[in-house]
């Protein structure tokens, strides 16, 4: 697939890039490479192949899903500038 100057400036404007006259050429070149790249990748027979996240096999450790209130109340209130019976106290606004 061919982009033409018109197709690149159109990408750029869609984009929000800033893109010289002078330079949509290139892009056009540059966005065309791109494409033609994508259907070779197309074209490559992946039947039968799990896709992966890494080269190496590897699982990520996990824990236990458990809720907790984190036990550190009193060290978060501890930065309030006001803070009363256990929660932040804040200013009325609204009136």
């Amino acid at each position: 697939m061919s982009i033409d100057i018109d197709t690149a400036r159109r990408v750029a404007h869609l984009a929000r890039i800033a893109v010289r006259e002078e330079d949509l050429p290139a892009l056009a070149g540059e966005l065309s490479g791109i494409l033609t790249f994508m259907e070779q990748l197309n074209e490559v027979d992946v039947t039968g192949i799990e896709p992966m996240t890494s080269v190496t096999p590897t699982r990520l450790k996990r824990r236990a899903d458990v809720v907790t209130d984190g036990n550190i109340q009193d060290q978060i209130l501890a930065n309030a500038p006001d803070a009363r019976e256990g929660f932040f106290a804040v200013p009325k606004v609204v009136e």
